[in-house]
């Protein structure tokens, strides 16, 4: 079980990277649920994000996901010089929120 200390510490950087085990006991903590509960929780709003980024995909506060069409460009192979065509594709963004934002820089 986590303590409150040591999750301050955590959620400061004074742990390094936060692991998907320490989200999931802290949320089991701070909501009243199981750990596989907030596991349960975790894994259904990743699912979910997977089959909305397609139309966007917002976490309120926190972010969204949106899908954005990469135009076709000239590139350069950096072993050998050469110069090729990288193709137009699409590919997955992830847009921080203005208050997520000044939040995470005003620390």
């Amino acid at each position: 079980m986590c303590t409150q200390r040591s999750l301050f510490n955590i959620l400061n950087g004074d742990g390094g990277n936060v692991t998907k085990a320490q989200v999931i006991s802290y949320l089991a903590e701070k909501m009243g649920l199981t750990k596989a509960q907030a596991e349960q929780f975790l894994q259904e709003l990743a699912n979910l994000a997977y089959k909305e980024a397609k139309q966007g995909f917002t976490l309120p506060g926190i972010g969204k996901l949106v899908l954005v069409d990469r135009k076709a460009r000239t590139g350069r192979n950096p072993a050998t010089g050469a110069t090729i065509e990288i193709p137009a594709k699409k590919v997955v963004k992830f847009r921080v929120a203005k208050v997520c934002k000044e939040s995470v820089l005003s620390v």
